[in-house]
């Protein structure tokens, strides 16, 4: 038996990370001295100790290793366990390799262009033809919303062109937006299923833009960007007309990238 300060010098491990193992409950001493209570630890706790170090390293929390030491788990469980961290492991790399390569875009384009907005570009647009549903709901909800765009379009979207959201605020719901969500049409179709409906979006002789590529976990600052030029050069935000946004395709299918559009009238 050794004391809990020849335990942390044998073991490496600090006499503050012992104790506090001992109030979780994941490692308790072998033995407490009634009279002094002195902690004293067995020579085969090292084993557990080390076991604790390894999961911690492997990224494991501190309650995923308690339930690790103290259940009876088959081999086919184990390997379920590290087969699952594997893969939370892999998300976080790519995730974590995603973000630096964006770190790495906005440094390049810091050196090129300085610190800023990204550009605005004014322009008309054409009026265009589209396949849309209408529904009430949040940003989140745009993803499961195309779902269900696809769901009632069928094979009818080999006649269809880039996806299209329609967005402003609800007069019902403070907490979420009038949706359309629809694509634009390249020749005619016969409705596939009497939820979706076309019309003819009017055409805007004036509307602020602006492209960003569609960045996974990453809020757009596209919005932003856009609003800092309309109070710039003195715009208005044209009433009762929706934003707009176009997802486009990058030529060689890789990226995705979305046009923000905001119809704007003078003042």
């Amino acid at each position: 038996m050794f004391k809990i300060s020849e335990f942390s010098r044998l073991s490496r491990v600090s006499l503050k990370t012992l104790r506090f193992y001992d109030q979780i409950g994941i490692l308790k001493p072998a033995d407490i001295d009634k009279e002094t209570g002195y902690r004293f630890y067995a020579a085969e706790q090292l084993v557990t100790l080390n076991r604790i170090l390894m999961y911690k390293d492997l990224g494991f929390t501190l309650q995923q290793i308690q339930e690790l030491l103290h259940e009876e788990m088959s081999l086919e469980q184990l390997q379920g366990i590290f087969r699952q961290k594997e893969r939370e492991m892999k998300q976080l790399l790519e995730e974590e390799q995603a973000r630096l390569n964006r770190i790495k875009e906005r440094l390049l384009s810091i050196e090129q262009k300085g610190y800023g907005e990204q550009e605005v570009v004014f322009k008309r647009v054409e009026a265009q033809k589209v396949v849309s549903f209408r529904a009430e709901g949040n940003v989140e909800e745009i993803p499961m919303l195309f779902d269900r765009l696809a769901h009632y379009a069928g094979k009818q979207q080999r006649g269809m062109l880039s996806p299209i959201v329609l967005w402003k605020e609800s007069e019902r719901d403070e907490t979420a937006f009038e949706l359309e969500i629809g694509y634009v049409l390249k020749q005619d179709i016969s409705l596939p299923s009497d939820r979706l409906e076309i019309r003819m979006l009017p055409e805007e002789p004036m509307m602020a833009t602006l492209v960003q590529r569609v960045e996974p976990f990453v809020p757009s600052t596209a919005c932003i960007d856009l609003a800092k030029w309309i109070e710039r050069n003195q715009y208005r935000i044209k009433k009762d007309q929706p934003g707009r946004e176009n997802y486009l395709q990058s030529p060689d299918g890789g990226d995705t990238y979305v046009e923000v559009q905001i119809p704007i009238e003078s003042p």
